[in-house]
């Protein structure tokens, strides 16, 4: 692989930037609120889910109390 000097690499990485398709302020705002939303339902669920499994190894337990 030929080494490149300064100039060129930046010339190249230039290059590559402009061909990346940058996402709109909306399509960035509806995905960080997707986001937001799923972190929301997940913890919801994993909320209900340990609790669930709590209650259930107090009974559980309690019953050899």
């Amino acid at each position: 692989m030929a080494k490149t000097n300064p100039f060129q690499f930046m010339q190249q990485v230039r290059a590559e930037t402009a061909k990346v398709t940058w996402p709109t302020r909306r399509e960035v705002l509806v995905t960080t609120v997707m986001v937001f939303i799923m972190a929301a339902l997940t913890a919801v669920f994993f909320f209900f889910v340990d609790f669930l499994i709590r209650s259930g190894l107090v009974g559980l337990l309690g019953i050899f109390n």
